[in-house]
């Protein structure tokens, strides 16, 4: 009798795992994604780098880094800052479809005038996958 009851479990477990789910988690290095958006009184173009992304039917979460180049024009006095810089950020993206939505984060240097600190934008974009 036990040896039924450990077959029908493998049975049914083998039935279970063999099934495909809709929800995948996958890490990976891009996905393909740009996006603009507004963050600190300036722009910026940004693409998705490495992440942790969930896959739920036709909704993907995605947490991970964001190579930049943030646009902002520098107000201060004396010597400034380019216009056009390359940074990093960390955000959330949410993509349905092809289109991407995007809250990132991204951190202001300690500087003579200011503490350091990190500036939250919003961004819409397309998934090129």
């Amino acid at each position: 009798m036990k040896k039924f009851f450990y077959a029908a479990g493998l049975l049914i477990s083998g039935l279970y795992f063999s099934q495909e789910t809709s929800s995948k988690l996958k890490v990976s290095f891009f996905d393909g994604i740009a996006v603009a958006g507004y963050a600190d009184h300036g722009a910026y173009l940004n693409f998705t780098g490495p992440n942790v992304s969930l896959t739920q039917k036709n909704i993907k979460f995605i947490a991970g880094m964001l190579p930049s180049l943030r646009m902002k024009e520098d107000h201060s006095s004396g010597t400034q800052n380019s216009p056009i810089m390359p940074t990093l950020g960390a955000g959330l993206t949410v993509v349905y479809k092809k289109l991407a939505f995007q809250i990132p984060a991204y951190y202001n240097a300690k500087t003579a005038e200011q503490n350091g600190n990190w500036k939250i934008g919003f961004g819409l974009g397309y998934s090129f996958k």
